[in-house]
């Protein structure tokens, strides 16, 4: 006799064993009718899964992150129902579900084609309408390697033979012949589904991710609750896709990339500009804000790495090379040894303490080809990195000046939607209980003071210490992780860092690693795709382009553009033989936000004619009026 604990804290008896639709038409008809999967004890089920003894049940449906995740689980395998159905003989590999959607990898000798999908899309629509009903079975090891290489399953046996021999097989049935090895859960039928799922595109992937290995077709999709959702994600995606850093770096002529470097950037001059934009900006925060600027070695010894522990760790992702002395060098792939290594030079009391240590640092780290993606994605970029070193009664101060300089820096930059993710210590950790109870309560502390939107990630900690990630909404309402700040209670030990307390005695600092861009690239990227390369006038690699209307006007137009420089505008001057009409085009096309208009009426009245980006009114300016202007909005910047 089960007695069915509910989220609101009341209770169900059931005289029998009772599954989980059972107990939403118990609480109500129209429960029922939405539900599509629930957790019993926390742990996600089936609906169909039977309860016998007492446990904490929670339906869920399409309105929850968890509903939402198991109708595109549905909708993955269906998809490769679909596949199967007409094209036999191409094999399913896995399936699962992503961020806004699912993929599935097939082992298919013809590629896919646009047309393709639009069938397979159609098929799916009949399976659904057909609501053919799942079921799963749980299958002995040997009994399912077998079945699935009688079938030509070759991938699925393999992976079959890779799981633990402890863990129970589960082959989930959709309608009477189709199935495939997964771990649910599922819909109780394909009608659950609904029709808001849309295949977007086909790549290539290789088996387990391995290059060695042979090359597969990956079928991404998308799949929502509503149609309406899945028409505000199409617009979304269609929008995204104008703001492609990569198309409008390449408008905006602010970068590109070779083969000869994967993975790394050739910054042209407006896109370095806009980059030591951002430097010098965060440099002037930091110093404000009591951080001592450093700059560590690129190249270090191996031996460092061993004993700081990222060798066993990050080994694999680290460029390495090996000197005619027969020394093991690594390219660093992050600042932190770097950093004890300046806190270790001279003796350290607890007078110095907390000492902020911050370095715009280049790191390289390995990243397979296919991973790669523009900006925001390379395997060499600058780290804002910075270190603090403080005791363990520091931890809280500490954690709320970096949180609030942090939002103020995302503020200064138009990100004002912020949210919090805080994950606090994993089962496997190092570092005394009493220092992770005052470093959790520390950070949790700074998450609540921020006043914002926040999340706990139970038990998602790094080994060393919890964290903070600061997750940015841009202008469509896409989701960046950027910032993180981590206490670490490891790190300092294994180098031998250590300070003089007020008592006399060695003390081991507790460290604050703290990042507000993460990735200056990868920032730049973020940036530009936030404003579609319309940035604020401060942030601009470059301000304005003054325009002679003639050749008669080009002595007045490099003139022009001196005086603008000269108050710390950037600026630059189109002499070229072209109409006005092409120039303003082409300049619109680079985003620069002042185009400015001069003529004989400019010339004669000392001033130019404005254009703005996105505007085809114009406003006459004095020079004089138009310098105090606009200077005053690039100071605003550097308050």
């Amino acid at each position: 006799m089960p007695i069915i604990t509910l989220p609101d804290g009341n209770n169900i008896d059931f005289p029998n064993k009772v599954t989980g639709l059972e107990v939403a038409e118990k609480i109500s008809k129209s429960l029922a009718k939405q539900a599509l999967v629930m957790s019993v004890d926390g742990e996600l089920k089936d609906l169909y899964f039977e309860i016998n003894k007492d446990s904490s049940v929670k339906i869920f449906t399409s309105k929850d992150p968890e509903g939402l995740e198991v109708i595109r689980h549905d909708t993955a395998h269906i998809m490769a129902m679909a596949v199967q159905e007409l094209y036999p003989g191409t094999q399913v590999t896995i399936g699962p579900v992503i961020e806004n959607g699912f993929f599935y990898d097939f082992a298919r000798k013809e590629p896919f084609t646009t047309d393709d999908l639009k069938n397979i899309e159609k098929r799916m629509s009949e399976i659904i309408d057909k609501d053919v009903k799942t079921r799963r079975e749980v299958w002995e090891r040997e009994k399912a390697i077998n079945h699935f290489i009688k079938i030509g399953e070759k991938y699925k046996a393999e992976i079959i033979k890779s799981i633990p021999e402890n863990e129970e097989l589960s082959i989930y049935h959709h309608g009477e012949t189709w199935h495939d090895l997964c771990r649910g859960p599922h819909l109780l039928s394909s009608g659950k589904i609904g029709k808001a799922f849309k295949l977007m595109k086909v790549s290539g992937a290789y088996w387990r991710g391995d290059s060695n290995n042979e090359m597969l077709q990956r079928i991404y999709g998308t799949g929502w609750a509503t149609q309406k959702d899945l028409d505000n994600y199409l617009k979304r995606i269609e929008e995204a896709e104008k703001r492609d850093h990569r198309k409008l770096g390449k408008e905006m002529d602010l970068f590109h990339f070779r083969e000869e470097s994967p993975g790394s950037v050739f910054w042209h001059e407006k896109g370095w500009s806009l980059f030591q934009k951002l430097i010098n900006y965060m440099r002037r925060r930091q110093d404000a804000a009591g951080y001592k600027e450093v700059n560590t070695p690129e190249i270090l010894d191996r031996q460092l790495w061993e004993k700081s522990g990222h060798w066993e760790k990050y080994g694999e992702n680290m460029y390495t090379s090996e000197t005619p002395d027969e020394k093991v060098f690594a390219i660093k792939p992050m600042n932190c040894p770097g950093h004890i290594q300046v806190f270790n030079q001279g003796l350290k009391s607890y007078r110095d303490l907390p000492l902020r240590i911050a370095e715009f640092g280049k790191v390289h780290r390995y990243e397979p080809s296919g991973a790669l993606h523009g900006l925001l994605r390379v395997r060499a970029f600058t780290q804002d990195d910075a270190h603090i070193f403080c005791s363990e009664d520091q931890i809280t101060s500490e954690c709320l000046e970096v949180t609030n300089l942090i939002l103020d820096i995302y503020k200064d930059l138009g990100f004002e939607n912020v949210i919090l993710k805080y994950a606090d210590r994993p089962e496997v950790r190092v570092g005394d209980d009493k220092i992770w109870d005052k470093a959790e309560a520390s950070l949790l502390e700074a998450v609540k003071a921020s006043k914002l939107e926040y999340s706990i990630n139970k038990g998602e900690g790094a080994f060393y210490g919890p964290k903070i990630e600061f997750v940015l909404r841009d202008a469509i309402g896409r989701d960046w992780q950027c910032g993180t700040l981590q206490v670490d209670l490891n790190l300092p030990g294994r180098l031998d860092a250590s300070y003089i307390d007020k008592d006399g005695t060695k003390k081991i600092p507790v460290m604050l690693h703290r990042a507000l861009f993460g990735s200056l690239e990868r920032f730049v990227g973020i940036l530009i795709e936030n404003y579609a390369g319309k940035f604020p006038f401060w942030l601009s690699p470059l301000q304005t382009m003054v325009i002679p209307i003639s050749e008669e006007f080009n002595d007045y137009a490099v003139k022009v553009s001196k005086k603008i420089k000269n108050a710390g505008i950037s600026s630059a001057v189109d002499l070229k033989n072209n109409n006005l009409n092409y120039k303003i085009r082409d300049h619109s096309l680079e985003k620069i936000p002042l185009l400015l208009i001069c003529g004989k009426k400019e010339v004669d009245s000392n001033s130019v004619t404005i254009r703005r980006l996105d505007s085809n009114k114009q406003e006459n300016m004095g020079i004089d009026k138009f310098l105090k202007t606009f200077s005053a909005l690039n100071k605003a910047s550097s308050n």
